[in-house]
């Protein structure tokens, strides 16, 4: 199952007690105060790893807790600070403090940020040694660490994002390339999860289909528009089935129906690179298929036709997105 939201709880560790100590040595029977500070609990990182499914792994663990600090010791030994807890995310995941709003974003491979700080270590007897405080008793304790719940949700970072209206042959096409085996099905919204592959070294992300009305919440809705923010580039797939179903307007209008979620959905969806795949041409004439590629050849739009069972056509269109993406 992807998951690409969830929420977690996460505590950092708190700082261990400063303790009072004195020294004991023969020939110095009244040594002194020599109690040490207590360390630093850990602190809660998050780091970015190329992983996909990591967000899998808090469905069944989303509580977290950093290991407190020691106390500190005799002989003015400080008490040792306690590791970080470092939780990974995938990169492109976006983390909101729901107590303070606070939101990090995890861009790049290994960027790692600081979630929630460690309490700070107590004070031992020998912090307040003064000439007028020579046998001070005083320590403080450990401070606790900061915690908070997290709202964690996935931005799909991949080369290329493969997107158009249902049925349009999203899933087939990213199956023909790669071994995902995404679910195909001749029925609206069979893919309901994002799919992921790679071909020649470039992701691929089959993008669940968008209907008119996505950006405010129709169908599936702004859940999957977001996976596009983060892609290279679009492939955008248009089906012939449009052409039998509503005639030479039929390519046209689903072509419009998406690019118009995508100005209306924002965050600069709208002027990413583009390559036009009309997919399942193996349904129409020959003649249809040129005309209709014509028409976005026209306009200075890159298209290229594909049926979806012949290898050839698949990995040359798949051959054409990389040559448009090592451009970028």
């Amino acid at each position: 199952m992807f998951i690409d939201e969830i929420t977690i709880s996460a505590k950092a560790g708190r700082g261990g007690d400063g303790v009072v100590r004195w020294r004991k040595e023969i020939f110095e029977p009244m040594g002194g105060p020599a109690g040490g500070n207590g360390g630093r609990g850990g602190a809660v990182l998050a780091r970015a790893t190329r992983n996909s499914k990591t967000l899998n792994y808090y469905r069944q663990k989303n509580s977290f807790e950093a290991e407190n600090g020691e106390a500190g010791g005799s002989r003015s030994k400080h008490g040792a600070s306690a590791p970080d807890l470092i939780l990974e995310f995938p990169i492109g995941t976006v983390i909101t403090n729901k107590s303070t709003g606070e939101i990090f974003h995890l861009l790049k491979e290994s960027q790692t940020e600081r979630l929630l700080t460690g309490g700070a270590g107590g004070l031992g007897n020998e912090h307040f040694k003064s000439s007028t405080n020579t046998t001070p008793y005083e320590y403080t304790e450990g401070r606790d660490g900061e915690e908070a719940s997290f709202f964690v949700e996935l931005e799909l970072f991949a080369d290329i994002g493969l997107i158009g209206l249902p049925n349009a042959g999203k899933s087939s096409l990213l199956n023909a390339l790669t071994n995902a085996k995404a679910k195909v099905g001749d029925y609206a919204f069979t893919t309901l999860d994002p799919n992921l592959g790679a071909y020649s070294g470039y992701t691929f992300a089959d993008i669940p289909g968008l209907i008119e009305g996505a950006h405010e919440g129709k169908g599936l809705g702004t859940k999957f528009l977001r996976h596009i923010k983060h892609t290279k580039m679009l492939a955008h797939l248009i089906s012939f089935e449009n052409f039998l179903t509503c005639g030479a307007k039929g390519i046209e209008n689903a072509y419009k129906e998406i690019r118009g979620e995508l100005k209306a959905y924002g965050h600069g969806l709208s002027e990413k690179e583009e390559i036009v795949l009309l997919s399942k041409s193996d349904l129409v004439d020959e003649k249809i298929v040129e005309r209709e590629l014509k028409k976005f050849k026209t306009k200075k739009i890159e298209a290229h036709a594909i049926t979806l069972f012949e290898d050839k056509d698949v990995k040359e269109c798949a051959d054409a997105m990389i040559k448009r993406l090592k451009k970028l």
